[in-house]
């Protein structure tokens, strides 16, 4: 696929770059411009243009604090912020 090359993006994907752009268009930046900003912010939050291949079907990074923090017990919480608190003091 040639660079800028837009197939590979879904119709939502290309919904959100259009009234991206528009909106940068009427703050008054130039077309081009205003395309490419569109496009980059596009790829950001979605990241990129549809992707094959298995595993690539979504999920949550897991992260401290996150919602497999909430499942845990009370003593697996109060567990890990000892450690936590021993491991920074030491």
């Amino acid at each position: 696929m040639p660079r800028g090359d837009k197939s590979a993006y879904t119709d939502k994907q290309k919904r959100m770059a259009r009234h991206i752009e528009e909106s940068y268009e009427s703050r008054g930046m130039p077309e081009d411009e205003a395309e490419r900003r569109a496009w980059a912010t596009v790829n950001q939050e979605t990241g990129g243009g549809r992707k094959s291949g298995s595993g690539r079907t979504g999920g949550e990074r897991r992260q401290p604090g996150g919602p497999e923090h909430d499942r845990r017990s009370a003593a697996a919480k109060k567990g890990w912020e000892t450690r936590r608190r021993k491991n920074a003091a030491g």
